[in-house]
């Protein structure tokens, strides 16, 4: 457990390291010459929606009910694998997100219209760190299931 968080939160860093990266690419290759079509600007922010919404989606089935069950039982292995996917898929959507402001830059858009979609992945990824699954609520005041062994 301590490894794999330890790996999200590297990927996470990395990845808030490279959107910084993107807006610095799109600033000096960015073509800011040649105007870009408006209607461009509805397709990536339906796009950016839908992809805000796939990342609540992913969250609650991958992540969340994953950490509710590593809570209790940290040692499970296919649990573990399904909430370090559901970072990971989390991750790569918010990149997404970012990439969309590199991709309008090279389309045209100003650094204004692009720093929307710069913001959102950064502030998407920061928020959504790794966190390490703890019992709360109910589930706190159920006992762990026995590790086996006998009681003689």
């Amino acid at each position: 457990m301590k490894g794999t968080l330890r790996m999200l939160r590297i990927l996470q860093w990395t990845m808030l390291g490279s959107i910084l990266l993107y807006v610095v690419i799109g600033e000096v290759l960015g073509t800011g010459g040649r105007p870009a079509d408006p209607s461009l600007s509805y397709v990536f922010s339906t796009a950016s929606v839908a992809i805000v919404g796939v990342i609540f989606v992913v969250r609650r089935t991958l992540v969340l009910r994953s950490a509710e069950t590593l809570a209790t039982r940290p040692d499970d292995a296919l649990t573990l694998r399904h909430w370090k996917s559901g970072y990971i898929a989390t991750y790569a959507l918010c990149e997404a997100l970012a990439l969309f402001g590199l991709i309008q830059r090279f389309l045209g858009f100003t650094l204004q219209r692009s720093l929307l979609y710069y913001v959102g992945g950064f502030a998407l990824l920061l928020f959504f760190g790794p966190r390490e699954p703890v019992r709360t609520g109910a589930a706190a005041q159920i006992p762990p299931p026995p590790t086996g062994g006998s009681d003689n």
